[in-house]
């Protein structure tokens, strides 16, 4: 039986499995995809796994978006798991792990009001690291054209441990993220895809965010994204270098230190806590959509989560 539970940040939401004791999780890319498909399985945007460390860290993260494809890097599922083990190891608050991650030792830290501040390193703005064929040969892709779909977008490409397009818009409630962004993550210019972000600037320290997420489709957040709309727009000369990033699922707070080091601030809850037997979980039938991108039905013979 897999024994997990369920966190949300902002609503983008994991199935996170604690594996240190074990040091590995014996789960094929098929039962991980099932277990994220909101029809047929638990639900989820993806799937976490806690595993102890290879290096210098305290542990080590692995994260599988719901296609099953394994990113570099969450902002909202670090915070999930920062929460995670809080919980299950009755962590107090100033609690902090140095994560093992694709794209480094992340930070995350417990605060006093619950929430998890995370040092998100330093962004990357080298086209050939982010990976971007735009303005090739030059030190960053900023404010670049490119025709997406027969729309020609002004893009920035920025990296923060995984890669992201950002794209500013006069308005998000007449802007088609869905139909864009899918089409932006499988574009060329981006040959290891792309999280696609469409931002629209309401203030100097405020911005409305959504993001078509790699592998996952449009959720109700994302942390790295928020990162890299922040990054981005303050280059563009939009905003500060702290502001309240607001996305479909909450606001996080994100500011850019002179250090070049970005924080993130923002909650994570648990769900509720269950085991499955992955040998029941049955594929969709042909012709289904799988993934994170259908709605969520209700749960049943599982643990909630106590209230805050």
């Amino acid at each position: 039986m897999l024994q997990f539970r369920k966190y949300h940040g902002l609503g983008n939401d994991f199935v996170l499995v604690d594996a240190r004791r074990t040091g590995a999780l014996d789960l094929g890319r098929d039962t991980i995809s099932r277990i994220c498909d909101r029809r047929f399985g638990v639900g989820a945007d993806g799937l976490i796994v806690v595993l102890p460390p290879q290096r210098d860290g305290d542990l080590r993260m692995r994260i599988f978006n719901a296609d099953a494809s394994e990113p570099e890097m969450c902002g909202n599922g670090i915070r999930c798991l920062a929460r995670f083990i809080a919980d299950l190891d009755d962590a107090p608050a100033g609690s902090c792990w140095r994560v093992e991650t694709l794209a480094g030792v992340i930070s995350p830290e417990l605060l006093e009001d619950g929430q998890v501040r995370v040092d998100m390193g330093e962004p990357c703005l080298s086209p050939e690291t982010v990976p971007t064929t735009l303005a090739a040969g030059r030190d960053r892709a900023i404010d670049q054209p490119l025709l997406v779909d027969g729309e020609l977008l002004r893009v920035s490409a920025i990296g923060m441990g995984n890669p992201h397009a950002v794209v500013p818009v006069p308005d998000l409630e007449t802007f088609d993220v869905e139909a864009l962004g899918a089409v932006l993550e499988r574009h060329p210019a981006f040959p290891a895809r792309t999280n696609a972000g469409f931002v629209q600037i309401l203030a100097p320290d405020r911005l409305r965010l959504r993001v078509w997420e790699r592998g996952a489709g449009p959720t109700l957040a994302c942390g790295t994204g928020a990162c890299a709309a922040l990054v981005a727009a303050h280059l563009l000369g939009l905003c500060r270098r702290e502001a309240t990033v607001e996305l479909p699922g909450g606001p996080l707070l994100i500011a850019w230190g002179d250090d070049n080091r970005l924080g993130m601030t923002g909650p994570a809850r648990c769900v509720f806590t269950a085991q499955l037997d992955t040998r029941q979980l049955a594929a969709a039938p042909a012709g289904a959509a799988m993934g994170s991108r259908q709605p969520v039905p209700a749960t049943a013979a599982v643990t909630p989560a106590a209230p805050d």
